[in-house]
């Protein structure tokens, strides 16, 4: 079996579906603590020719808690003005028309917990982008909460009896292959490869929110997409 393993983001960029793509089983995180300054609620569009940060509305709690434990605002009004900015943005995108409509009931998902809400909105798009990955939540493991970085991995691959793991390529400094290989875990790094597309009349942008990609590309162009990365 191949797993990764993230915590929960928000319609993530590219290479977070080029991972989830890439494995048998996808572990999502949802009993580590909220990173206020992170990606988890948050993430950019392209609006008027720019980047343009969006972020998820939060009711006020200490940033002590898990991601488990954060809720969304209820003041919907917040949400409204993203779903407007979208459709301002993307309106006159090839695939505005198919795409649209999910980013909306993505948005308007009747739940306050975060990462239940964050949880639909990747079910979603795996199922618009024909991902297949089994994901499953990382509480269900009843893996020791106490665990860091790589013992946690460790902890997980045993836990589901995995022989390959990847990580993105941002994990290189805190992963060792010798101490994985030693705990009969093959280590690989995902690097992705971003391609460029057409954003309008735009200079090409990367890094902003799937939503972006989907709106600019067909299924197949992105199926494309999702394969365009190398294993360190």
């Amino acid at each position: 079996m191949i797993i990764g393993q993230m915590q929960s983001y928000f319609l993530p960029y590219i290479g977070y579906w080029q991972l989830i793509n890439a494995v048998d089983t996808f572990v999502l995180f949802d009993n580590i603590q909220f990173r206020k300054k992170g990606w988890i609620h948050r993430n950019n569009i392209l609006l008027n020719s720019e980047k343009k940060l969006f972020s998820l509305p939060l009711k006020r709690d200490s940033y002590k808690l898990n991601i488990s434990d954060r809720y969304l605002s209820n003041d919907s009004s917040d949400i409204a003005q993203i779903i407007a900015q979208i459709k301002f943005g993307y309106k006159k995108a090839p695939y505005f028309s198919q795409v649209f409509p999910i980013i909306q009931d993505i948005f308007l998902y009747d739940e306050k917990n975060l990462f239940t809400y964050i949880l639909y909105s990747i079910k979603k798009i795996n199922e618009y982008l024909n991902i297949n990955t089994k994901i499953i939540i990382s509480s269900d493991l009843n893996i020791d909460n106490n665990l860091k970085s790589q013992d946690i991995v460790i902890a997980v691959n045993k836990k589901l009896n995995s022989s390959i793991y990847i990580n993105p390529i941002g994990g290189t400094e805190l992963y060792s292959k010798k101490t994985m290989q030693e705990n009969g875990i093959k280590l690989f790094f995902l690097e992705s490869n971003i391609m460029e597309y057409k954003q309008f009349k735009n200079k090409f942008i990367s890094h902003l929110s799937i939503i972006d990609i989907m709106m600019f590309n067909s299924k197949d162009e992105i199926k494309n997409m999702l394969g365009e990365y190398k294993l360190i």
